[in-house]
């Protein structure tokens, strides 16, 4: 679907080509709902440092206005994100999908379907319970009657990065109908997660508090035995993890993980 022009300053998409022996390992880093690549990029940046091919995309309909957001559903969000693993996979050898938050929810969706392209995930305090706000039980009523809320009161609180000086420059309200079409998404996803079986890092924080770090400790038996999953735990950091205290932390995880698959070696 046609999107409107980004006007978020920093909400743009970004890419590295790749250099030196690390170039033909791809990554795609998504970011999550309501936010944009501003999330995603410092992280992209730091692995294209390092010589792997990445890309950051702008999902559909975030970046821009709110208003194109309500326009899009999780069926945008989901192709977009895998036409880019499509093309990465296509000029790679291997390749890790990272996702924050319901960029996390898409990477595990993709990551379980398509094993052909996927050769790894990441996911950081990633969606993937049905989540229990009182808005989001009453989301199927209310959005045909408050197309937009404020993100406090649809569970998305403006405090979701402990550093003060960190801004991931999110919408300051939520679509409710593409709300809805994530949360309608979400037993679909889990019902596909015994066919992941790709080595899995999952991070997460336990002073989220957007997303409960439940959800992260429940993939593990969600995954079943055949999954690989590493954990990881941040525990200077609220929600989006990539801008703050423990970026560092998790940056250098990330590396370390994207390197043993890299060389074959995930066990």
């Amino acid at each position: 679907m046609a999107d409107a022009l980004v006007t978020i300053e920093g909400a743009e998409p970004w890419s590295a080509t790749g250099s030196g022996e690390h170039a033909r390992t791809g990554v795609v880093v998504l970011h999550g709902f309501t936010g944009n690549p501003n999330s995603t990029r410092p992280l992209g940046q730091r692995l294209g440092a390092e010589g792997y091919q990445v890309e950051v995309p702008r999902l559909p309909g975030h970046g821009t206005d709110v208003r194109d957001l309500g326009r899009t559903r999780y069926a945008d969000w989901a192709a977009a994100a895998e036409e880019v693993v499509e093309q990465v996979a296509s000029r790679s050898d291997r390749l890790v999908l990272i996702g924050l938050s319901m960029g996390g929810t898409l990477t595990l969706d993709i990551a379980s379907r398509r094993q052909d392209l996927v050769d790894a995930a990441v996911v950081i305090n990633p969606q993937i319970l049905t989540p229990e706000q009182l808005l989001a039980k009453l989301a199927p009523l209310l959005q045909h009657v408050l197309p937009y809320v404020p993100r406090d009161a649809a569970g998305l609180p403006s405090d979701d990065i402990a550093r003060p000086s960190a801004d991931e420059r999110a919408y300051a309200k939520v679509s409710a109908k593409a709300a809805q079409s994530l949360i309608r998404e979400l037993p679909r996803v889990r019902s596909q997660l015994p066919q992941l079986t790709q080595p899995l890092l999952v991070a997460y924080s336990p002073q989220d508090h957007s997303v409960p770090p439940k959800n992260a400790k429940a993939l593990r038996e969600l995954i079943g035995s055949e999954g690989q999953v590493t954990e990881l735990e941040l525990t200077r950091s609220y929600h989006v993890a990539t801008l703050d205290y423990d970026a560092p932390l998790l940056e250098a995880e990330i590396l370390r993980f994207i390197g043993e698959v890299a060389a074959g070696a995930t066990s």
